[in-house]
Order: C-alpha cells, then structure tokens, then sequence
C-alpha cells in the first residue's frame, strides 16, 4: 500500500464531506483512510458513512495529538500523512507525490499548499522553502503538515509521535525533533493540499488583541509551546528568560531573511 492518510476530527461534520471527498477522487495509488474521532455529537459519522473508502474510529482521545497517534499506530502505508478534517487534497496530488517519493531518500518529504478560506474560495499560494532547523524554530514551522509525508519505515515504525502535551505546536515540535535525531527532510514541487482558514483553527484561535485574561492565558499556553521548542532545539544563550526573549527576536529576524534565502535556491 503506498499511502496512510490519518483524519482526526472532533465536530468537524461541516468540513468532513469536502476532506474524504478529495481523498475519496484519488486516483493511480493505493492508499488508506483513517479517520479518527475523539467523540463528536454532530453529523460527522453520518457524513463518514456515505463514504466507503473511510475507516470511522470513533473512541475517546487526549486531544488532536493523540488522534493522529492512534492513526500512526494502525498505518499500514509505506508513506503516512495527516490531513485534517477541514482541509482538502489537491486532485491528483497523491499520484504526483508517488512519482517524487519513489526517488527520494528522505525520511520526511513535503510539498507546498494553498489556504483557502471558509467556503473552500482560494485565499494564496504557500511554496515551502528547503529544510532549515534554524529557520523552522527560530522563525515558525514552515512544513505544511497537510503537505507532509514520513516514511513509514524511519519514522512510525521507530515510534516516533506527537508530544500529547502540545496542543498547539504539535507539529513544529515534531519536526524538529526528528531533524534532532537525524531524519532527513526534503522539500518537493508538487502542490500537495488547501488548508482552511476559518477562524477556529487551533493555531489561529488565540491570536489577535485582546484585554481578556482568559484569552490571554490562552495565547500564552500557545505560545510556551513555540518557547520550548526554541529552547530544546535552537539557540539557548542564558538561564534568564527575559534575555533569551531578546535574543530571539534578533534571531527570528536573522532566520526570516534566511528563509527568504533557501525559498530563492529552491
């Protein structure tokens, strides 16, 4: 079987349709659909029954982390993605990557993405830049994970998962600690997925101004993950927080123009 996807979902019934269809009009390649739902009380099983191809898990999770993991541990794909229930594949897009996959080496391939808005309307283009740890933790993580494939092989058969205490930066996390222990990242042309921006995406819920306390705490949480990060795997100067906060923000700076960099070199 060439292909794993991995769908965790938790109300998203609005969406699902619009995400197992486009797995759904897949065509030249072998593949597997698990959707994996921590418990909804909305349509989404009535909607995941109307599509054949789709394997429903329906039990109770640690969040959206632990959801993909229960997909990793049930993948029979040689290479495994997730794809989020408000997101769609671009038609075509596995046949596209098999052909890249297939003269690749890496462990963890990516490609680029669009987001879209609410109602599935074109919003802009994403083309990802080469692999960098300094940019991908020092500026923001930049591998689209609805455009990412691992290996089965070197990646979910050496048991590697989501840290199930992030539920923000899950993916950031990730991927810097499998470049940590030596994964090999590859960054391809194909457009591979839409990403759905819609105002309740669990990376865009907390930003913007507020005076709310609990907001704030909120976005804060968010954001002590993308610190950690930065502190396991990036530069780390002083034991005093508030200094490292200064070096990273000349450090983001310095990693921002070196994206600019790799996107140019391709």
């Amino acid at each position: 079987m060439n292909f794993t996807i991995v769908t965790p979902n938790l109300n998203y019934g609005r969406f699902l349709g619009e995400c197992l269809q486009s797995v759904a009009d897949q065509q030249g390649v072998e593949w597997e659909h698990l959707v994996i739902d921590g418990g909804s009380n909305d349509d989404s099983a009535e909607v995941a029954a109307r599509f054949e191809h789709a394997s429903w898990i329906q039990e109770p999770d640690e969040g959206m982390s632990d959801a993909i993991n229960k997909g990793f541990d049930r993948a029979r794909g040689e290479w495994v993605m997730w794809l989020n229930a408000d997101d769609r594949l671009k038609p075509g897009a596995l046949t596209q990557m098999l052909t890249v996959l297939r003269k690749s080496s890496a462990d963890i391939v990516y490609g680029n993405w669009d987001f879209m808005d609410a109602d599935g309307e074109h919003l802009r283009h994403v083309r990802a830049p080469r692999w960098s740890r300094f940019v991908h933790v020092h500026h923001h993580c930049f591998v689209g994970s609805t455009a990412a494939f691992y290996r089965k092989s070197t990646v979910i058969d050496a048991g590697h998962r989501l840290r199930v205490d992030f539920k923000y930066v899950m993916d950031g996390e990730f991927y810097a600690r499998l470049d940590a222990a030596g994964l090999r990242f590859e960054h391809v042309d194909p457009t591979v997925a839409e990403f759905r921006m819609h105002g309740e995406n669990l990376s865009q819920r907390h930003l913007g101004g507020t005076r709310d306390v609990g907001e704030l705490l909120e976005a804060e949480k968010q954001f002590s993950e993308s610190r950690a990060v930065r502190r396991a795997y990036g530069v780390t100067l002083f034991r005093d927080p508030y200094l490292n906060g200064i070096i990273d923000g000349l450090l983001w700076i310095l990693a921002k123009g070196w994206k600019a960099v790799l996107r140019l070199r391709g």
